[in-house]
């Protein structure tokens, strides 16, 4: 009961793959490897797979803990949840480039209390041990922002800013 979610992103996985391959297209490199980051970050969100920076481990059984209120952002777990959104940020920032980055902070803050919210509500029902922390909403915020930062930065720099023109008066 435990690994149902994990079942079931490996079928979404595997079936979102089949049809990046079937459809072809000039980017579909592209495509595949943002299914793999979201396949991952899916199965380290939503499972009892869980990552501590130097190992894999399986979580035990539980329904995990909740933290609304006390902050702690200087840890190894606040910076691994940064680094771990900002593809996400420059993803989003790349697919929406007139999106202001007001947009893209309240968006990571959208996604990130949307993970903590079904995690806890997953860890309810099967068990797996999950906990809702306020940090990692404002972790996943922050590098959501710093990876469309870095886009818009990009963007900024790369643009062919238009020459004067000359007018003609006749």
């Amino acid at each position: 009961m435990r690994w149902e979610p994990l079942l079931l992103i490996i079928l979404m996985a595997g079936l979102s793959g089949l049809l990046i391959l079937a459809t072809g297209g000039k980017r579909r490199w592209l495509a595949l490897l943002v299914l793999g980051y979201f396949t991952g970050l899916a199965a380290i969100l939503f499972t009892p797979i869980s990552f501590d920076g130097t190992a894999i481990y399986i979580m035990p059984v539980g329904i995990g803990r909740v933290n609304l209120t006390t902050l702690d952002v200087f840890n190894l777990g606040f910076l691994e949840n940064i680094v771990l959104t900002i593809p996400l940020g420059l993803l989003l920032k790349w697919v929406l480039p007139r999106l202001s980055l007001l947009g893209v902070g309240f968006s990571g803050l959208f996604f990130g209390s949307s993970v903590e919210t079904i995690q806890y509500v997953l860890s309810h029902h099967w068990l797996i041990n999950r906990s809702s922390d306020i940090n990692d909403v404002l972790a996943n915020a922050l590098g959501i922002l710093i990876g469309g930062l870095a886009v818009a930065v990009v963007y900024r720099l790369t643009a062919k800013h238009p020459q004067h023109a000359h007018q003609v008066t006749a």
